[in-house]
């Protein structure tokens, strides 16, 4: 959220931008802070950008809501978060593309407080979901003075629409809490912009950054792999018509092998082949012709093609794209079969 103490920061455009740059792709602002049209420009500049917008209101009384729903849809919002008076701003909206997400429960202050039990709450937020054009919650969870986590667990049990858990969500522990908890987002937007979370420097760019570290961290979004150098992987072995699992996509598998001399003629029944020669030449016999392949080029065999690999000038380094259930000499009984692979 461009927000800090529930107003829309007046750098908002600046920050924005900051946010894009990253990949943020879900951007929300305040219904106040700025005047409309500044609030128009900047809703304009987040879809420009490829994000969903969000306006969330904390207005405290029912004419400043309905004036703030009017503005959501003046702006062209995508999400409208926030506010208790769902009578009132449903008919606003009504024939808009906007989906609609109420605060449940008591709401006091500004900035905003969550009063009422965890039951009343959750009670509140069940009744709130059921309504037609309530697509789902905007729950001010860490602005409780209940137990939060069972709080947001609650909530999320009790309804099948989407929960976003807002509040001073300033640490991983908290977004962790979130998560586990099963809602469907959560805002931050003092935090980030005051240096508050933990990340190597206090300026927008690294907190963000450090967020979305941690949002992907949990939700198993990073990579474990890191870039390989084909020659030095083709140095770890030296045994031939032996292929070397070097990684995998999918059910497809990476395979690395040296040839020398020549294999038996084989097909496979059901496993298409790709062959990409790295070093040395590769002659591919099949029984209506020979096709050479050169360093750098690759030739695709299809499952049920009859062919016979041949290396030529000694040895010929292979990477071979191909399901991991493929056996090597495939049709052929061969002394060469492979069953059980190495790792390159």
């Amino acid at each position: 959220m461009l927000t800090r103490n529930d107003r829309t920061v007046e750098d908002a455009s600046k920050q924005l931008q900051t946010a894009l740059r990253l990949g943020v792709r879900h951007i929300g602002f305040k219904d106040i802070g700025l005047p409309t049209d500044q609030l128009m420009a900047l809703n304009d500049a987040i879809k420009a950008g490829g994000a969903t917008s969000y306006l969330e209101v904390v207005s405290l009384d029912r004419d400043s809501e309905i004036v703030s729903a009017r503005a959501a849809t003046e702006i062209g919002v995508d999400v409208l978060l926030g506010g208790t008076r769902v009578d009132d701003v449903l008919p606003v909206i009504a024939g808009t593309d906007i989906q609609y997400c109420p605060f449940p429960g008591r709401i006091m202050g500004h900035p905003s407080v969550l009063e009422g039990s965890i039951a009343e709450i959750v009670d509140s937020a069940r009744t709130l979901a059921a309504r037609d054009g309530v697509h789902g919650l905007d729950l001010l969870a860490y602005r409780s003075r209940e137990d939060v986590p069972a709080l947001i667990k609650g909530v999320c049990a009790a309804v099948s629409k989407p929960v976003y858990v807002a509040g001073s969500i300033d640490t991983p522990e908290r977004i962790g809490v979130v998560k586990d908890a099963g809602a469907a987002g959560f805002t931050i937007g003092t935090a980030a912009l005051d240096g508050k979370y933990p990340a190597p420097e206090k300026d927008v760019a690294s907190q963000l950054a450090a967020i979305l570290l941690d949002v992907a961290t949990l939700n198993r979004h990073i990579s474990p792999y890191h870039k390989k150098n084909l020659a030095r992987s083709f140095e770890h072995f030296s045994d031939t018509w032996s292929p070397k699992v070097a990684g995998q996509v999918n059910d497809i598998q990476i395979k690395l092998a040296k040839f020398e001399g020549e294999c038996a003629w084989h097909f496979h029944p059901q496993e298409d082949e790709l062959f990409l020669v790295h070093k040395g030449r590769l002659l591919m016999k099949f029984r209506d012709r020979d096709e050479i392949v050169e360093a750098g080029e690759f030739i695709v065999v299809p499952h049920g093609v009859e062919h016979c690999p041949v290396a030529l000038d000694d040895t010929c380094e292979v990477m071979l794209l191909e399901p991991g259930r493929t056996v090597n000499t495939g049709s052929a009984k061969d002394a060469r079969r492979i069953t059980e692979l190495g790792r390159a």
